[in-house]
Parts: structure tokens; C-alpha cells; sequence
């Protein structure tokens, strides 16, 4: 029996509760949704571009769903690393799946920018609001019309025209409960023409002994000539399971630049799916993940060049260790009547053990002629030559291993637009490799203080 199944039977019985709690916007989908996922089973390890990711097994436990907006809390001092917070940021949560704004959180920002739950903005915005949501995500994607079908709430970020922000927003999401849950996590991002926005989100979970399940959609729209960043960091924890998805639309002259980081997890998909529909846009898409232990890391992605005249950028890096997992399986597609793409795409992974296991399947799909593509995928161990040549200038061999794996990220941090959070990679990179994560209990006043202007 489909694990889908469950979770379905769950919404028929409580639909009006779900209902209640949430708009019209998000209702409105849920029939299509319900009629999408008929007779639909989740992908299994071993079907295409699901090498090792068994999505039937990661949603087969009975998760409980908050349909009734429980306020299950959160410690921040231990969920929420000091490390990254400390920069200057317009700061929002998530508990679980439910948003929240700091109460500083609005000072400063540009006259018509919108930010923060989509039910604070139901009424005044609703039809921005159902002129996007959804329309990107495709339903025909089992995840995404479950998350469609159980989603209460959305974190919205609107930029007008013109507009561009001075500082990053920061979205902390929070997993915490006292019985295992599924989260539906939703986040809407809008880019009007000419505006420009950087985004980081952090991703933690509080009681690191129960298991939980974060699903998550993200849609993003780039107007012309806008630009945004989105960092997305993942630090949850060994018994945690993240299923993913970002869909991307970009229109002429946007530039989009994506950056998927997974330092600590249970088991993680995350899927990218960009579409260039305009000219003269620039796409970068980067990624890495550093993995010991039982952890699982699976990232696909999509970048389809739907016109000419544009460039992409794509290089996922992996280092794993002991018995970790990891895939990658990325496409660029160039339609027909598109000249003059130059696309790129790269996956260089390092396996530290002769237990971890790296599956890579770089693709290229291209229908016209005069285009630049290349791929290339490459899977090996640190160079023991450089190694030994380092332990001959009095370095131990622990500390050279980690050295060159350092050295060995230095591309992707390089490929970060905002300077302090560059250096704040840095200094968790090199802990991560170090096995240190360095809770907020240690300075946790911050912590306590940011909590504390929660709305």
C-alpha cells in the first residue's frame, strides 16, 4: 500500500479543520491536488534519478500532521546555532510549519515590501497572492500535491518594483514536537522588475532523539532585470528527514543564484527546478554537502533554457565519510531556437572511506546549434601524495586530511555574494569537518533576546 495513502485518509477526515485554519488561496488548490495524487505512489530507491533516495520508505511512518495549529514551542538556545544569527538580518521563524515575525523585523523595510505569513496578508493581498501561489510547483509532483493537499500556512516575500533590500532576510526554521511530525513547509518569493533581494534560511531541529519529516516547497519568481540569492542551510540532525523542492522562474536579464548547503542530517532530497523563459539571464546554481555516519544526501536538479542568449553556472560538491550516501543527478536542457547558451554543470565528490558511496549522473540535453555546454563529474579519495608531502613539513596526518578537505570547498564558499556569511561558512565548515557544532547554549543571551521579540 502506497504510504500516500495515510496521509490522504487523514485530510478527508479533517479537510474542514485544515480548511479553517488556513485561506482561500491555499483551499482553492486542494481538490487539484487530492485528484493529482490518485493512484500515485511516491518514487523508490532505484527509479529514475532516485538512485538511493526511497521517498515510499521516508514517508511510511505514521508522522503526525499539526492540523490543528498546536503550539508545540521551541528552545532556541539549543535549536538555533549562534554562529550564523549574529548577522544583521531582517529575522523571521518557523516552528515547525508555522511562520512567525520578530518584532524588529519590519523596521527598515522599503515602503511595499511584504514579508511574513501569507495569513496576515489573505485579505489585503489576496490576489497577489493567488496570482502566483502554486502556479510554478508542479502538481503532478507527488510531494509537492501532498505538501499542496496538508500546507496551513506560508511564509510570503514580496519585493516591489525598483525595490531593492540593504539586508538579507533569515528564515529559522525550527523543528520541535514531543511525538514525531511531518512538517509542510511553504515559502512564496516574488521579485518584481528590478528588485533585488538576498535571502538566508536555517534549518534546525531541537529534539535530535525523535524522528521528524520536513517537507518543503519554495516557488520564486525573478522579474526582468532582478536579482536574488537564496542560501539554504541545513544543520537538523540525524533523525531528520527533508524532502525539498525549489522551483525557479526567470524572466529577461534576472539573475538567480541558488546555494544548497548540508552540513548535518538524517537523510535529505532536495530538487532544484530553474526555468529561463527570458534573455540575457544568469543563473548559478552551487551546492554542498559534508556527510558522515548513516547520513543521506540526494540532490537533482533541473536548469531548462527555454530562449537563447543566456549563461548558467551549476557545481555540487560532496565529502563523505564512514558509511554516508550520497547522489547527484543534474540535467541542463537547451529547447530548440536557442542560441547562444553557455551552460556549465560539475560534481566533484571526495569519499574519505571505503564505506561511502557516491552516485553522480551528470546530463545534457541540447536541441540547437552555436552553444557552449559542458558537463563532468568526478569521484575519488584525498590525494595521499599531498598528504605525505604536508606530514614531511611537520603537519599531522589528521590535520592535513583536513586541510585539503577545507581546500577542497573553497569554491562554493567562493560563489557566496554576501561577505559575513561567507566568513560564518567558513568558521561552520571548518567545525562540521572538525566534528564540533557549538550550540547557542555556550553564548545563548542572543539567543534568548531574539527569541523574546517573537510576535
Amino acid at each position: 500500500m502506497s504510504s500516500l495513502k495515510q496521509y490522504i485518509d487523514l485530510f478527508k477526515k479533517n479537510r474542514s479543520v485544515i480548511e479553517s485554519h488556513s485561506i482561500v488561496v491555499m483551499n482553492a488548490l486542494r481538490t487539484k491536488a487530492l485528484e493529482a495524487l490518485k493512484g500515485k505512489q511516491l518514487p523508490v530507491k532505484g527509479d529514475e534519478n532516485y538512485e538511493t533516495t526511497n521517498l515510499e520508505d521516508i514517508f511510511a511512518p505514521d508522522y503526525g500532521v499539526n492540523i490543528n495549529r498546536f503550539d508545540f514551542g521551541a528552545d532556541t538556545a539549543n535549536a538555533f546555532r549562534c554562529d550564523v544569527p549574529n548577522m544583521s538580518t531582517w529575522l523571521y521563524f518557523s516552528f515547525n510549519d508555522t511562520y512567525y515575525s520578530s518584532r524588529t523585523s519590519s523596521i527598515g523595510l522599503p515602503e511595499g515590501v511584504l514579508t511574513g505569513s501569507v495569513r496576515q496578508f489573505a485579505t489585503s493581498h489576496s490576489e497577489l497572492i493567488s496570482q502566483y501561489y502554486g502556479t510554478l510547483a508542479h502538481i503532478d509532483n507527488p510531494v509537492v500535491a501532498l505538501n499542496t493537499l496538508l500546507a496551513q500556512d506560508a511564509l510570503l516575500i514580496y519585493i516591489p518594483k525598483n525595490v531593492t533590500l540593504e539586508k538579507p532576510l533569515q528564515l529559522v526554521n525550527i523543528l520541535n514536537a514531543s511525538i514525531p511530525v511531518m512538517a509542510c513547509r511553504r515559502i512564496l518569493i516574488i521579485l518584481e522588475e528590478n528588485a533585488h533581494a538576498k535571502m538566508l534560511v536555517c534549518d534546525h531541529t531541537q529534539n535530535q532523539e525523535l524522528d521528524f519529516l520536513n517537507t518543503q516547497v519554495v516557488e520564486i519568481f525573478a522579474g526582468k532585470n532582478s536579482s536574488f540569492d537564496l542560501y539554504d542551510l541545513e544543520e537538523s540532525g540525524e533523525h531528520t528527514h527533508r524532502v525539498s523542492s525549489i522551483w525557479a522562474r526567470q524572466e529577461e536579464g534576472s539573475n538567480l543564484l541558488l546555494n544548497g548547503i548540508t552540513l548535518v542530517n538524517g537523510s535529505t532530497r532536495n530538487d532544484y527546478r530553474i526555468d529561463v523563459v527570458g534573455e540575457h539571464c544568469e543563473t548559478h546554481l552551487y551546492g554542498m554537502a559534508i556527510a558522515g555516519g548513516e547520513q543521506h544526501i540526494d540532490n537533482h536538479t533541473d536548469i531548462c533554457h527555454h530562449v537563447g542568449h543566456c549563461s548558467s553556472n551549476e557545481l555540487f560538491k560532496y565529502i563523505l565519510e564512514d558509511n554516508a550516501r550520497g547522489a547527484f543527478s543534474g540535467r541542463i536542457l537547451v529547447d530548440p531556437d536557442s542560441p547562444k547558451v553557455e551552460a556549465y554543470q560539475g560534481n566533484k565528490n571526495i569519499c574519505t572511506s571505503n564505506k561511502a558511496k557516491m552516485y553522480t549522473k551528470p546530463q545534457l540535453e541540447i536541441y540547437t546549434d552555436d552553444v557552449k555546454c559542458s558537463h563532468g563529474s568526478t569521484i575519488g579519495q584525498l590525494d595521499q601524495d599531498a598528504i605525505f608531502y604536508m606530514q614531511t613539513r611537520g603537519i599531522s596526518k589528521d590535520e592535513a586530511r583536513m586541510l585539503l578537505m577545507q581546500a577542497f570547498m573553497t569554491d562554493i564558499i567562493a560563489s557566496v555574494r554576501m561577505d559575513s556569511l561567507k566568513d560564518r561558512l567558513r568558521h561552520l565548515i571548518d567545525k562540521r569537518l572538525y566534528g564540533k557544532l557549538t550550540l547557542c547554549q555556550q553564548c545563548g543571551n542572543d539567543c534568548h533576546e531574539i527569541i523574546n521579540n517573537i510576535d
